[in-house]
């Protein structure tokens, strides 16, 4: 890529990471993150980078707090886009079947695709909310970590769905060594 002056919030298109967005510039260096590879440092005159969207244009470095700024203002103006996440071959078409104890009762039957989208909106929004309480300048650090294990206390209530999941790295994670939720 000849352009060696992006500004954050560019997004690109590498063809070995896809889709990206610039979230912080270093002097030869663009640090972008990328949907699927996550952030990543790449040589500005990498000519596997193709500008989709320029966006202020540059030549200054930035500092980990500009870029802490900007990869949030990056999730706002992407906050629609979603990680492509696969459902589980075997549950491709199916139903969830919800039935009552009281057999009188109908059962309530959901898409499973559709329950599955839930699921994974939930996880993202969570990851959103992560980063959220990560770079909240008015939380001490005490009140991030208490709010942070919550957080991974959720995860750690949502792993049961795993099994919903084709790729192991789309799997929810609680906290590995810690006490019951």
């Amino acid at each position: 890529m000849e352009q060696t002056n992006l500004g954050i919030g560019t997004r690109l298109q590498h063809t070995q990471f896809g889709p990206g967005v610039i979230v912080g510039i270093r002097y030869a260096t663009y640090l972008i993150s990328f949907i699927n590879h996550g952030i990543k440092e790449i040589d500005k005159t990498d000519e596997k980078l193709d500008e989709i969207i320029p966006e202020n244009a540059t030549a200054e470095i930035e500092t980990h707090s500009d870029v802490e700024k900007s990869l949030l203002k990056i999730l706002r103006l992407w906050g629609g886009l979603q990680e492509k996440v696969l459902l589980g071959d075997r549950w491709i078409g199916g139903t969830l079947i919800l039935q009552p104890a009281d057999k009188t009762l109908k059962p309530k039957e959901i898409p499973i695709d559709d329950f599955f989208h839930k699921i994974v909106m939930l996880r993202d929004r969570l990851r959103v909310l992560e980063q959220n309480i990560n770079s909240n300048k008015k939380l001490n650090d005490e009140d991030k970590v208490n709010l942070q294990q919550y957080i991974t206390r959720c995860y750690g209530s949502l792993t049961t769905f795993n099994v919903l999941f084709k790729n192991k790295e789309h799997w929810f994670v609680g906290d590995k060594g810690g006490g019951a939720d």
